[in-house]
């Protein structure tokens, strides 16, 4: 018999993982709802019984962004600016609104498409040769499975989609320096992302990452000179969880600078 305590829409959290993520439900099948993390980059199921009903969360994304990235510190008397351009490639179209609207606020270039995972691969080309960015960002939903859950003896969810996706993207452009990418999403394959040739992947420590933290990465990126390395931990700590959740390799930033203003 279904059970009727919970409908679609509903906000909810895993019991069997000590109410760690609130959920909103997208789908119930017989006494298996499907759920989507609000803030986190995690889509899961779980039987009705393991869930316990969550108050609407208030979605304050204010709240994650450092201050340092709000706050760049650019002498804007004197020099003029040009950040470096970002491709934002999505596998959730509420995500990425989130992730566009914060670009909006830091007034950085951007193009944002949202491209369902398993399509990523075999679009990303044709989308790199139509916008030509600096930074791309390729993220959306993953999940890592533990031995008892791996599903075709394959441990991640959308990994594998990511690392494809990639791979297409080094075959573009393979100067790490010319094309930064930023790639995965909650516990994806951090060490075969990065040897695929992302510049930053998630996640080291197989964590979930926030909705905004392939973003902040990439806005990070954008506002730092072109001609100085930039400050990785500086940078990872930036992220909600910091290098448990995203880590990466020393590359040198994607802005102009000029002068005079």
């Amino acid at each position: 018999m279904i059970n009727t305590k919970f409908k679609i829409g509903d906000y909810v959290t895993r019991i069997s993982h000590d109410n760690d993520v609130v959920f909103r439900i997208t789908n119930i099948e017989d006494d298996i709802a499907y759920l989507k993390g609000i803030n986190m980059r995690l889509c899961a199921d779980a039987n009705i019984s393991d869930l316990m009903m969550s108050h609407n969360p208030k979605i304050s994304d204010n709240e994650i962004i450092n201050e340092s990235v709000q706050n760049l510190d650019l002498n804007r008397d004197q020099y003029f600016y040009l950040p470096g351009t970002i491709l934002h490639i999505d596998g959730d179209e509420e995500y990425l609104s989130r992730c566009m609207s914060f670009y909006e606020k830091m007034n950085v270039k951007v193009n944002g498409i949202y491209v369902p995972e398993p399509e990523m691969s075999t679009q990303i080309y044709s989308l790199l040769e139509r916008f030509h960015p600096d930074i791309l960002v390729l993220t959306g939903h993953d999940a890592y499975y533990n031995n008892s859950k791996s599903r075709e003896n394959n441990s991640y969810q959308n990994s594998n989609n990511y690392i494809d996706a990639v791979k297409e993207s080094r075959r573009y452009e393979k100067n790490q320096d010319k094309l930064i990418i930023v790639a995965g999403a909650c516990q994806s394959d951090y060490e075969d992302l990065i040897k695929a040739g992302a510049n930053f992947a998630s996640s080291p420590k197989r964590i979930n990452i926030h909705a905004l933290d392939p973003a902040i990465i990439a806005v990070s990126l954008a506002f730092s000179d072109k001609n100085q390395s930039i400050d990785l931990i500086n940078l990872i700590n930036k992220t909600k969880f910091g290098s448990d959740g995203i880590g990466g390799i020393i590359t040198n930033g994607t802005m102009y600078v000029g002068y005079p203003r």
